[in-house]
């Protein structure tokens, strides 16, 4: 996934209201109010005075010109926009990198099912088999390599679990996809202690058929790209 346009750089000033954060623009661009499109607690990844970098509409219909992309963290750029990983992860199966989700002949998105509800990817066979693929944005790093989801409790999150494994019982087969927006991380775990809740709907679902695979981006300033397989660990 390329970035329409150079991202603009600055410094964090403060993240609220969920979707708003404050920044000083580098070259004496001032300070303005970006739109954050990620609607979790952003542990770690909300520091005043870290270095962001921001993507410019030319809308004139939008509220706000800037949205808050990538924030520098632990040394390592971080993608922070939660609008992007459902079109990596689609990238990511067109181009055959998440090994055990090959091989289907088409790909759709956004599609009804379950109990009004929209899948993230649908995945179909030639034979008509159908695969629900469920995306998840994760840029936890508390310990050094490993990643954790999720940020903050989502029972959503739990919700969609509860219908993958409904799709199991139906007869067709599941995935949950954890896209790791950081380069720095080889492991994936759950923050249990964050969302006990969470952890045991993920449980559950596994027992139930529930697949569920991670896979980390390269993060750079003209783009992101999901290029490799991250572990998960219980």
């Amino acid at each position: 996934m390329k970035f329409s346009a150079p991202l603009v750089s600055g410094r964090l000033v403060k993240r609220y209201k969920r979707f708003l954060a404050d920044v000083l623009l580098d070259d004496n661009g001032g300070a303005i109010t970006a739109h954050c499109a990620n609607p979790g607690s952003m542990l770690g990844l909300k520091e005043p005075g870290s270095r962001v970098w921001l993507s410019a509409s030319d809308n004139p219909k939008r509220k706000l010109k800037y949205s808050w992309e990538v924030i520098e963290a632990d040394g390592a750029l971080v993608g922070i926009n939660t609008a992007h990983p459902n079109k990596l992860v689609e990238e990511a199966l067109e181009a055959g990198r998440i090994a055990g989700l090959t091989g289907y002949q088409t790909l759709r998105r956004e599609v009804k099912y379950g109990k009004n509800s929209r899948i993230d990817i649908l995945l179909e066979g030639a034979d008509g088999a159908k695969t629900y693929v469920e995306v998840k944005n994760v840029h936890l790093m508390r310990k050094a390599g490993l990643a954790e989801f999720p940020d903050s409790v989502t029972a959503r999150g739990a919700k969609h679990l509860v219908e993958l494994g409904d799709m199991v019982a139906e007869g067709h087969r599941a995935a949950m996809v954890f896209l790791v927006q950081r380069p720095d991380c080889s492991r994936m775990s759950l923050a249990d202690d964050i969302d006990p809740g969470y952890a045991a709907a993920f449980a559950e679902a596994r027992r139930a058929g529930v697949e569920a695979f991670a896979i980390g981006c390269d993060v750079r300033l003209d783009g992101i790209d999901a290029v490799k397989p991250v572990e998960i660990i219980a």
